[in-house]
């Protein structure tokens, strides 16, 4: 007998991280959804034509204005890494009252698809005590839909991820399907970023490859993507370009291509 397949609607895609790791767990995409341009000139060139489980049908839109009464009980998992910005300590942390909040939107579409599992992610911040009426507001609006909820903070890092990136996950499940679910469990060792990245920074011939992925012996601090209204992408906070700083890394922009043969490095001059 063959198995179903798994099917996930995702909002705030971005350029498709969560996407391409739940295509890798068996999930086809019916849509993904995101406002930004240019993710999702990302998102199309990537998985717009083909991917192993069929093309992704990218839809640039605002959430607010989807309906997807159609899709209802069609879809396995709704999905979605709705925006930070509210919980985030780099912010305001102004909740419910940014109107970056896609929370109420996110349970909208949650009511219209009433699907068997719901998979959000957002930062750490979402976690301290000062949500915790709004966490638990919308876990009594889900419980009220009919699914068992639990939180979780995982860091990337725990999973061969060479970047720290502590999210705060949101599973729920209707009641029949939430005794299968157990949170995963976290590797033996962590990725360091000279381990992930020498194969890329010696492409070009750079013979200083192996010394310097020797020297890049930790993982990194959280990658960001920026926002516009702060400035669009950035690669971290002053503290952060520091870390980079240590690990050889030039943290105040993003390289084109790896070094290529003869590449000097000094403090002043970084790859």
């Amino acid at each position: 007998m063959g198995y179903k397949r798994l099917t996930s609607f995702e909002i705030c895609a971005g350029a498709g991280g969560q996407a391409l790791g739940l295509e890798q767990a068996g999930f086809h995409h019916s849509a993904v959804v995101e406002i930004d341009g240019w993710a999702c000139e990302t998102l199309r060139a990537n998985r717009g034509t083909s991917g192993p489980r069929g093309p992704w049908h990218v839809m640039e839109m605002d959430v607010h204005d989807l309906d997807v009464t159609h899709l209802r009980h069609k879809i396995d998992l709704f999905a979605g890494g709705v925006p930070c910005p509210p919980f985030s300590i780099a912010g305001k942390q102004l909740g419910a009252d940014d109107d970056r909040d896609l929370f109420p939107q996110a349970l909208k579409l949650i009511r219209q698809l009433d699907p068997p599992a719901v998979l959000l992610e957002n930062v750490r911040g979402l976690s301290q005590k000062r949500f915790d009426s709004y966490r638990n507001q919308i876990l009594s609006e889900l419980e009220h839909m009919g699914y068992r909820c639990s939180w979780k903070l995982l860091q990337s890092s725990d999973f061969l991820v060479p970047q720290l990136r502590p999210r705060f996950i949101l599973v729920a499940l209707k009641q029949e399907f939430a005794e299968y679910f157990a949170w995963p469990s976290t590797a033996k060792h962590q990725v360091t970023v000279g381990e992930a990245l020498l194969g890329l920074m010696s492409e070009n011939g750079w013979e200083g490859a192996q010394d310097w992925a020797r020297k890049a012996s930790s993982v990194a601090p959280t990658l960001v993507g920026g926002s516009k209204k702060h400035g669009g992408p950035d690669v971290g906070p002053t503290r952060a370009k520091e870390a980079w700083r240590r690990l050889g890394v030039k943290g105040t922009s993003i390289a084109e291509e790896a070094p290529p043969a003869g590449f000097c490095i000094d403090q002043d001059n970084l790859p």
